[in-house]
């Protein structure tokens, strides 16, 4: 590409020049792991105030935790709403449009959760209550996904949508991070009575203030879609309609990749609790320190597949799950060093994944539908595979079965890996506006 084209891509239609690539994704990465912070604490906090929402089963003490899960997984269901509706307004509102709205509906969720009353309390109006505050958070997650893979992979330069691309994760680890320090730190500062009474509503308390942090930061943020698309007012199921194949796509794209994220950033702390014993508080602090490593890796593998390609990355993500999830599932026991060597063994080969998934499944769609193509297949993959993680491997260890999860998890990265292989390879190839 010519430097005059570079000029001319850098500008906005009317020649004024747009904010900087470096703001647009401070936007951008700001508000996703404001957002995400808020999903990722009631995965973190579920142990602590599982037992208060639901009742105990007949002697089983799973059964809260199963329930909790149930709930997480629920709000999953609510994703692909989110990402069609959220992700058609992006196409037809514009990004900013849904990005401010997606974060307003999370920042209220997580301040429902706080609020939500005991079991014993209000009975079965607490555990409806927890549901509505994860479908608000459902719908929310969904449109963001959507909306800012768009915004930021149409916010990033010629040859760096890879590396713009990987700080969709890197805000998301941001956020987890954030929830997993929060819960460490109270965890720290509180018994576990107290934790199991009122200390888990702070951190979603925290949540909301947050949000309105985020709500703030992406006042600045410039709108990428061009005068042309607005002009065009898509309609709703338009990419599903027009582009069946390519939201196949995203659903073969997705699969491997989200039970095998879910797994390693937000099940396998509670995996080696409930089957190795380990301790509750050092398995926060294991989760941290390997999603801190996470982070710092995802713009180094969004670098890399600007300079090789997309393809190689996803190769090696999918064959090294789909060979080694069993095994490295296995290593976990009570050792703090073998869980955070298998955590961060997991992180190395999800990166191949993670840090251009979004500069992927933008590249598959025209950009009049991006928003929208995108946020339905992958948000109802994420649903199928990726929410129901926690309660697919609890279930297991409720069955007696506790060994097949990770067999499970190595299907679908095997199923992705056929996929994999039949993409061609769009590093290269100009993103359409």
């Amino acid at each position: 590409m010519s430097s005059a084209e570079h000029i001319a891509e850098d500008r906005a239609p009317d020649g004024v020049r747009p904010p900087s690539r470096l703001r647009q994704l401070a936007a951008a990465s700001i508000g996703n792991a404001v957002e995400w912070y808020d999903w990722y604490a009631y995965s973190f906090l579920a142990v602590y105030f599982a037992g208060q929402i639901f009742p105990e089963g007949a002697g089983n003490s799973l059964v809260p935790l199963l329930s909790t899960f149930a709930v997480f997984a629920v709000g999953f269901f609510m994703r692909p709403v989110g990402g069609l509706l959220m992700g058609a307004l992006a196409d037809r509102r514009g990004r900013r449009a849904a990005l401010t709205l997606t974060i307003l509906l999370m920042g209220g969720g997580s301040l429902l959760v706080a609020l939500t009353p005991t079991y014993a309390a209000a009975g079965v109006v607490a555990p409806l209550i927890l549901v509505v505050a994860r479908l608000v958070q459902g719908l929310s997650v969904g449109g963001e996904f959507a909306a800012s893979t768009t915004f930021l992979v149409e916010s990033a330069g010629p040859g760096r949508r890879g590396l713009f691309s990987s700080f969709q994760y890197v805000s998301t680890t941001v956020g987890q991070l954030l929830a997993s320090g929060t819960a460490a730190l109270l965890a720290a500062l509180l018994t576990e009575q107290q934790m199991g009474e009122w200390g888990w509503r702070v951190a979603f308390l925290v949540g909301a203030l947050l949000s309105l942090l985020g709500l703030w930061i992406r006042r600045g943020a410039h709108e990428t879609r061009s005068e042309q698309q607005a002009a065009d007012r898509p309609g709703l199921f338009e990419a599903l309609r027009r582009h069946p194949r390519q939201s196949l796509l995203i659903c073969g794209i997705t699969a491997g990749g989200t039970i095998a994220y879910y797994t390693w950033t937000t099940y396998l702390p509670t995996y080696a609790q409930v089957n190795a014993g380990f301790d509750k508080g050092d398995s926060l602090t294991v989760g941290t320190l390997s999603l801190a490593f996470f982070a710092l890796l995802q713009p180094l593998g969004g670098m890399l597949s600007d300079r090789i390609g997309r393809k190689p990355l996803l190769l090696g993500f999918s064959l090294g799950f789909a060979v080694l999830a069993v095994p490295l599932l296995h290593l976990v026991t009570d050792s703090f060093a073998s869980l955070l060597l298998v955590q961060c063994a997991g992180m190395v080969l999800l990166t191949g994944y993670t840090a251009i998934a979004a500069a992927v499944n933008a590249e598959v769609f025209p950009a009049r539908v991006r928003a929208a193509g995108i946020g339905f297949p992958y948000s109802l993959t994420v649903a199928l595979f990726g929410g129901t993680a926690p309660y697919v491997g609890t279930w297991f260890k409720q069955a007696g079965h506790a060994d097949l999860f990770p067999w499970y998890v190595a299907a679908l990265c095997l199923v992705s890996f056929l996929v994999y292989l039949t993409l061609p390879e769009t590093s290269r190839q100009k993103l359409e506006r």
